[in-house]
């Protein structure tokens, strides 16, 4: 059996074309494992956030559910002030006048009634100088 030289070349044309594919088949396979672990990671993480995501939920509808609530009390005590300021506009207007009329006669009845103590007599019939 006689080989040629273009039987050599063939031959090494061949075993590097299997070396190639050898090599090619090892980096698909490595791929394939890294595909599986990402695959896996990505299950995993589904199955961690989404109960999270229930939770947050819960949680953002709690809040609305309170913050409906502290509007509803912040509607109230608007109203409560608004009625307070028309119950003092309603006092000034109505028992305002009186008081301060009363206030003034007893203060002067009591300037009256010092004024007297203290000089021991009456002033009624003097006049004043001044």
């Amino acid at each position: 059996m006689d080989v040629s030289l273009g039987d050599i070349a063939g031959m090494i044309a061949a075993l590097a074309f299997a070396f190639l594919v050898f090599r090619l088949g090892s980096v698909i396979g490595k791929a394939g494992k890294i595909l599986d672990e990402t695959r896996i990671s990505v299950r995993s993480t589904t199955e961690n956030v989404q109960p999270t995501l229930i939770k947050l939920t819960d949680t953002v509808t709690l809040t609305n559910e309170q913050l409906s609530r502290v509007d509803g009390i912040t509607t109230n005590v608007s109203a409560i002030t608004t009625n307070a300021s028309a119950l003092t506009s309603l006092f000034a207007a109505t028992l305002g006048s009186p008081v301060v009329k009363v206030a003034a006669f007893t203060y002067g009845v009591r300037s009256a009634l010092a004024g007297s103590a203290r000089t021991g007599r009456s002033t009624r019939g003097r006049r004043r100088r001044g």
